[in-house]
Parts: C-alpha cells; structure tokens; sequence
C-alpha cells in the first residue's frame, strides 16, 4: 500500500528524484562536511512545511535525494532554499564565515529533477531490483551497495 499524505483537500503522494552538484563538479563532500551536511539537509527538509527526505546518497561530487514535496510548494522553491542554506551552513561552519556571504557558492546552479515512481519503475525492470524505503545517508553499507547501482544506472545511459 502507497503511503499518501493528506493536506486539507488533498491527498497526495509526491516524490521526486533530485540530483545537485557543487561548483565546478568538485570533489568537497566527505568527511565532516558529509556527516554535516547530511543532518543539515534532513533538518532542512523538515523545516521545509511538510517536506521529507525520504531516501539520499551523498557521493563526493553529487547529491542524490528522493524527496517528498507536499503539491502546495513548487520543487524549485524547496531545492532552492535546501541548497541556499545549506551553502551557508558549510560556510558558517567550515569556511570561518560569520555573515555577508557574498560571492561565496558551495553548490552550481540548477539540478536534475524527475518523479520518483518512474525512476523506481525503470531502476526495478532494468536492474531487477526492489527498492526498500531506507536512510542511505546514515548507512555506509547500503551507500555501497547505492554506490554499485549507481554506476549501472549512469553507464546504462551512456550506452
């Protein structure tokens, strides 16, 4: 059974599948910046009203989160201050910055977006895999497992 969500007038279940980067596709998430930005993202996310990461991998290079967005807010309003305040928590915490964050861009701009359902659709008749509803973030055993099934994913679509 799906596990849908209810607003007012609503009953929804929507997931998305999101993909960001860092400027210039730099290697700066691991060590403490991971293990910070993965509480700072799920607290973002809550404080998003009603928005939750559902599932996420934190590469070295990328993000990869399956998050739920209530329909009342647009997925570029919730991506956009996830990542916005994020920038400025690692600036705060592991660049010296007090305030006055001018000029100072952790991610790049823009992200990949795309439903949840039909990535797990694809993902499971490609891969033969059943996906389970885990916290990746946390777990380094299954982001290694993540990790495999990532590079099938990505070297599918290469051809």
């Amino acid at each position: 059974m799906r596990d849908y969500q209810s607003l007012r007038y609503t009953t929804w279940d929507c997931k998305y599948h999101v993909v960001f980067i860092p400027k210039r596709r730099k290697k700066a998430i691991f060590g403490t910046i991971r293990k910070h930005l993965g509480k700072v993202l799920h607290e973002l996310a809550v404080l998003q009203k009603g928005c939750q990461i559902v599932e996420g991998y934190l590469r070295p290079d990328h993000v990869h989160m399956c998050i739920s967005i209530p329909p009342k807010h647009s997925v570029s309003y919730v991506v956009g201050y996830i990542k916005g305040k994020s920038a400025i928590s690692i600036a705060r915490k592991f660049m010296g910055k007090a305030k006055n964050f001018t000029g100072e861009n952790f991610w790049a701009r823009g992200y990949f977006v795309s439903t949840w359902d039909w990535m797990k659709r694809w993902s499971e008749s490609i891969f033969g895999i059943k996906r389970k509803r885990t916290n990746i973030m946390t777990s380094s055993s299954l982001a290694c497992d993540a990790a495999f099934r990532q590079r099938r994913f990505f070297a599918l679509l290469r051809g």
